[in-house]
C-alpha cells in the first residue's frame, strides 16, 4: 500500500513539472510569434516609405538633368571666359612677381648694411633699466655697475638679469 501511495505521488508530481514546461514553452512561442510579427509590420512600413522616396528620387533626379544641362551650358560659357581673364591674370602677376623681386633684393642689399649698425645699438639699449633708481658707480667688463640701497654693487647682463659682483 504505501508503495502504491509512493508511486502515485510520483506520478503526480512529475505531471506538474511536465505542465509547467508546456505552459512557459507556450508563452516564448507566442511571445516570439508576436515579435515576428511587429518586425514584419515594420519592414513593410519601412518598405512602403523606401517606394515612396524612390518615386520623389526619380521626378526630383529628372528635374535635375534638365537643370543640369541647362546649367551646363551656362558653365560652358562662363568657364571659356574665365580662363580668358585667367591668362591674363597669370601674365600681370608674373610681371609684378619679377618687379617685386628686384625690389625685394635691393631692400634686402640696403638692410644688411644697416643692419650691422642696428645690432650694435640693440646691444646697447637691451640693458634692462633698474627699478629702483640706483646710482651708477662705475664700469665692469664693459658693462655699467649700478650701487643699489643697501649697498649692493650690480650689473645688467645680456640677458637683462642684474648679476652681483663681490668686492
Amino acid at each position: 500500500m504505501k508503495k502504491l501511495l509512493l508511486l502515485c505521488l510520483m506520478i503526480v508530481s512529475s505531471s506538474n513539472f511536465y505542465a509547467q514546461e508546456t505552459t512557459k514553452t507556450t508563452k516564448a512561442k507566442t511571445e516570439t510569434a508576436a515579435q515576428k510579427k511587429k518586425a514584419a509590420d515594420k519592414a513593410k512600413a519601412e518598405a512602403d516609405k523606401a517606394k515612396e522616396a524612390s518615386g520623389k528620387a526619380k521626378e526630383a533626379s529628372t528635374k535635375a538633368k534638365k537643370e543640369s544641362a541647362n546649367a551646363k551650358s551656362a558653365a560652358d560659357k562662363e568657364t571659356a571666359k574665365a580662363k580668358k581673364e585667367a591668362v591674363t591674370a597669370k601674365n600681370t602677376a608674373n610681371k609684378e612677381a619679377a618687379k617685386a623681386k628686384t625690389e625685394a633684393d635691393k631692400a634686402k642689399k640696403s638692410a644688411s648694411k644697416t643692419s650691422k649698425t642696428s645690432t650694435k645699438t640693440l646691444k646697447e639699449t637691451s640693458e634692462k633699466a633698474p627699478k629702483v633708481a640706483d646710482k651708477v658707480t662705475g664700469e665692469y667688463n664693459g658693462k655699467k655697475v649700478y650701487t643699489g640701497p643697501k649697498g649692493g654693487r650690480y650689473y645688467i647682463n645680456k640677458n637683462g638679469n642684474k648679476t652681483y659682483i663681490q668686492d
